[in-house]
């Protein structure tokens, strides 16, 4: 079993011998030393050999023949193929020469695609690249320009895009570090422009301010100009009263305040000229791009809230150095126009920050900032206004504080507040109307002479009558030259009302009030002109110690054709407001009582100073007490205070006879005047005989005394006045004519007896004053009475007279109880 075993395996070893590659034939023969069989393998592999040698020498000889028919054959290609190889060789030979060329240009074809390839490479580099570089040169222009908000565009790109696809090089890396610093550079400097801008502003507000305000007063002048033709269309307007009055009332005023210097207030037209040229917009004064830059710059940033912050801060505290007034602002019209050219310079650049930029400033925070500066210009222009004395300041003042609210009102900004304060400044306008217009008043009270106007002319005469409304038709048909019955001052007075009266309009215009409301306003200032300048002026003409009877007298009548002027004046008024004299609860003119009061006061006075110097006459009295009989003519000193009184009361005469329908009539003051003369005359004699100085009187004295008194009565009797019915003004004189009749007729008895009755002869004869005289009379034991010298004759009508002075006292003890 064992040597078959072992036959089978040689016989596959030498199988796989015969079919295996010689290269892997050792693992085979490793396999048979390796084994026991060694030499049995042997004689088995020679056996094989030399069957395959036979096989050979079979094959061999089988093709013998063909080999050497192949052999012959090869011999004859030998020779051919020695031809062919010479051939071969040289056409090697030529195609070596042929060769080394297309090397070479092939060679520089290589080194050509290389540099291709590499150009190409840098080319696709360079590409990613160039965008970079052309966008940090982009960069560099800008911030060189100082285009700083591109600049942050670019900077953003280059940073999100060109970097990133540019690679990893080493400039890219430079570049990417170099951005915060040119970020944190342009916002530097983006601020820095902010603060020259916010600086700028500031001290270019008064400019724009003043810009703002020329354009809102050249389209006020526009508005104007059209409601004025409107109104002429529909037949004319209180505007324009000044233009469209009759020269009946507007000639000669020129000379008086506030007509020359502010008649433009009232008239648009005389301002049009001055403002044909065209006024550039406030915002075209300014350049704006700072605070946008820098608003985008820090937007992009991400730090827009910090540069909110920032803006309105500042923006607070320049509004509170605009806010703060110059101390002397009250001294000219320039200080004021100063400082709300700076407050609208202020608020226009707000209202253009918050129309242009998206939340840098709300409409909260501006209307924010314009009550803080309402309150504090509204404080600041009642501090100052309060200063200013000159009306017409004060009226330029209010002009310009509408312009100014016009303005502002113009850009959103409510104004309420300042027309109010202005409604306020109204009453302190009018208060230095006053106090000027009573300067005024006083002037011409001061300077006229208190005498009738002189007419020489009709021109004249016309010229006076188209200034104030005087009508007299017998005056009229009396030649030339004639006397009007008024003195200047009441032509002036009447002007200068009147004038009062535009400057009053002058200051309501504009201020948005109704023409009833205006109305009223004129109606008000105007009756505290009257009630209390024109009259305190009136009084202090009238109490001023050097003014004669004759002025008074000029006075009377002065203010009597004022006071029926006044319903003229409520006509003039009411033609300027445009409201119907007879509106309901319209204010009405004080006028009338104003002048009756002061015409009363003249006739006070006129009174008062007649017994005043009809006083004077009689501290010149000298009577003889104890006189033993009269002189039999009157005492010297009446006889010139007679006198006196007929020359005074034929001054009188000049006072109008009309009668005009007032509580008093000026024609009667005269007669007034002289029974006060009279009467005032008639009690200073009774008093003086009665003076406790006097402690004895003689019946010689009582004598001349009762001549004295009948010249008195006399010159009663004769009418120094017209217009007495009868003996009346001898009725001043009836109680001193009584007394003096029941002494030197010595009619007791009657006396005594018809005492209380209505017809008593004495009736007026109180017993008091009998008895007072009596005992002045009667003979006593004290001193030099003035019967002593005639004890022995005299003693029964000493008695009688102690009888007498005994009755008095029981009937005065009587009728006591």
């Amino acid at each position: 079993m064992a040597s078959v075993e072992t036959a089978a395996e040689h016989e596959r070893i030498l199988r796989e011998i015969e079919s295996t590659d010689t290269n892997c034939i050792g693992p085979t023969l490793r396999s048979v030393y390796d084994g026991q069989a060694h030499g049995l393998f042997m004689e088995k592999l020679d056996g094989r050999i030399r069957n395959h040698d036979r096989e050979i020498e079979k094959m061999c000889n089988h093709h013998f023949q063909g080999f050497v028919d192949s052999i012959t054959e090869l011999l004859k290609v030998r020779a051919e193929a020695q031809k062919l190889k010479s051939q071969v060789t040289e056409t090697n030979t030529k195609l070596q020469d042929d060769g080394k060329e297309i090397v070479t240009t092939m060679e520089e074809l290589k080194q050509c695609r290389v540099q291709q390839r590499n150009i190409a490479a840098t080319i696709e580099k360079l590409t990613r690249c160039l965008p970079v570089l052309q966008m940090y040169s982009k960069l560099q222009e800008q911030m060189k320009a100082k285009r700083y908000y591109p600049a942050l565009r670019t900077l953003e790109q280059l940073e999100q895009s060109c970097l990133p696809q540019a690679g990893e090089y080493r400039f890219c890396a430079i570049m990417a570090e170099n951005i915060p610093c040119l970020r944190v550079h342009i916002r530097d400097v983006s601020m820095s422009d902010l603060k020259d801008f916010l600086e700028s502003i500031r001290k270019h507000s008064d400019k724009i301010g003043e810009t703002a305000m020329k354009q809102a007063q050249q389209q006020r002048s526009l508005n104007s100009a059209g409601m004025q033709q409107q109104s002429q269309q529909r037949g004319g307007s209180g505007r324009r009263v000044r233009k469209e009055m009759p020269a009946t009332e507007l000639e000669g005023q020129s000379s008086s305040p506030l007509s020359e210097q502010d008649s433009g207030i009232l008239d648009v037209e005389d301002e049009e000229e001055d403002e044909e040229e065209e006024v550039p917009g406030a915002q075209e004064l300014v350049d704006f791009s700072p605070v946008y830059r820098c608003l985008h710059i820090y937007t992009v940033l991400g730090a827009r809230d910090t540069f909110e912050h920032y803006y309105r801060k500042q923006r607070r505290k320049q509004a509170r150095l605009v806010l703060q007034p110059h101390s002397n602002m009250h001294e000219t019209l320039d200080g004021y126009r100063r400082y709300f050219n700076q407050i609208v310079g202020f608020f226009v650049v707000e209202d253009h920050v918050l129309h242009t930029t998206q939340g840098l400033v709300n409409r909260a925070y501006v209307e924010e900032l314009w009550e803080m500066a309402l309150s504090k210009t509204i404080a600041a222009l009642r501090t100052h206004s309060s200063y200013c004395t000159d009306p017409d300041l004060v009226l330029d003042l209010k002009n310009l504080i509408v312009l100014f609210a016009d303005t502002l009102q113009g850009y959103g900004f409510t104004v309420n507040q300042l027309f109010d304060m202005l409604l306020e400044m109204r009453d302190q306008y009018g208060e230095i109307l006053l106090k000027k217009w009573a300067l005024s008043f006083r002037q011409i009270l001061d300077q006229d002479n208190y005498s009738p106007i002189p007419v020489a002319s009709q021109e004249e005469y016309h010229g006076i009558t188209s200034h104030f409304p005087f009508q007299d038709p017998e005056l009229d048909k009396t030649p030339f030259p004639k006397k009007l019955p008024f003195s200047e001052f009441v032509l002036k007075v009447y002007c200068q009302l009147k004038e009062f009266i535009y400057a009053c309009l002058k200051f309501s215009e504009d201020l948005h009030l109704s023409s009833t409301e205006i109305d009223d306003m004129i109606r008000k200032s105007t009756n505290l002109l009257l009630t209390r300048t024109l009259s305190n002026c009136l009084q202090y003409a009238i109490k001023k110690k050097n003014v004669g009877l004759a002025e008074l007298v000029q006075i009377i009548i002065n203010t009597t054709h004022l006071e029926q002027s006044c319903h003229y004046l409520e006509e003039f008024i009411s033609y300027i407001t445009n409201v119907p004299p007879d509106t309901m609860n319209a204010t009405k003119l004080y006028g009338t009582s104003t002048f009756k009061d002061a015409r009363h006061a003249a006739e006070e006075e006129i009174y008062t100073k007649l017994n005043q110097k009809i006083d004077q006459f009689l501290q010149l009295a000298d009577y003889d007490w104890m006189a033993a009989q009269g002189a039999g003519q009157a005492s010297d000193y009446l006889s010139d205070l007679i006198a006196f009184l007929c020359s005074t009361f034929a001054v009188f005469t000049h006072l109008p006879g009309k009668a005009i329908e007032h509580s008093t009539l000026p024609g009667k003051v005269a007669q007034t005047a002289c029974m006060s003369a009279c009467k005032h005359l008639s009690t200073s004699l009774l008093q003086l005989l009665l003076e406790a100085d006097v402690r004895q009187v003689s019946m010689g004295a009582l004598q001349q005394f009762n001549v004295d008194v009948k010249e008195c009565e006399r010159f009663a009797r004769a009418g120094p006045v017209p217009g007495f019915q009868g003996d009346t003004l001898l009725l001043a004189f009836i109680d001193l004519r009584q007394l003096l009749d029941l002494f030197t007729q010595w009619d007791w008895s009657t006396y005594l007896a018809d005492y209380g009755r209505p017809t008593c002869k004495y009736l007026r004869v109180n017993p008091h004053t009998a008895l007072a005289l009596l005992e002045k009379m009667k003979d006593t034991s004290r001193k030099n009475n003035m019967f002593s010298q005639f004890r022995k004759n005299e003693r029964d009508k000493q008695k009688l007279i102690d009888t007498v002075v005994k009755q008095l006292r029981n009937l005065i003890a009587s009728h006591q109880s």
